[in-house]
């Protein structure tokens, strides 16, 4: 079992900045994959950012060049700094952990609000 708590949400204007953090319960060295995911109202849940086996950072189109996923082991704690944030980014962020295949291996956290607006 992973538990994983997610914080750092928030009301932010257009064009500001707000950053994520995901902390584990357990270690996340080694994992398959670690990562952020949205869901908007009425929208289907969709990936933000991830970092798979080995370190790779992935990051979906929408987000390119303006978040950036990063990890500290040793705190067991994955980050999401969302620069030049969009009203369009406005969703519920969750902070996913997949450690080997099968729905018991794949685990979420809460979410956490952020909202951009004017």
């Amino acid at each position: 079992q992973v538990q994983l708590v997610e914080s750092g949400g928030g009301l932010v204007q257009p064009g500001g900045s707000l950053r994520l953090s995901c902390g584990a319960s357990k270690s996340i060295s080694g994992i398959n994959l670690v990562g952020w995911f949205r869901q908007a109202p009425g929208n289907q849940r969709e990936w933000v950012a991830v970092i798979i086996s080995g370190g790779t950072t992935k990051y979906a189109d929408p987000v390119k060049g303006r978040f950036t996923i990063s990890r500290d082991i040793a705190k067991n704690t994955v980050y999401l700094q969302m620069n030049s944030l969009k009203p369009d980014d406005t969703a519920v962020y969750y902070c996913r952990a997949v450690t080997g295949t099968g729905p018991d291996r794949d685990y979420w956290g809460q979410g956490t609000q952020v909202t951009v607006s004017s």
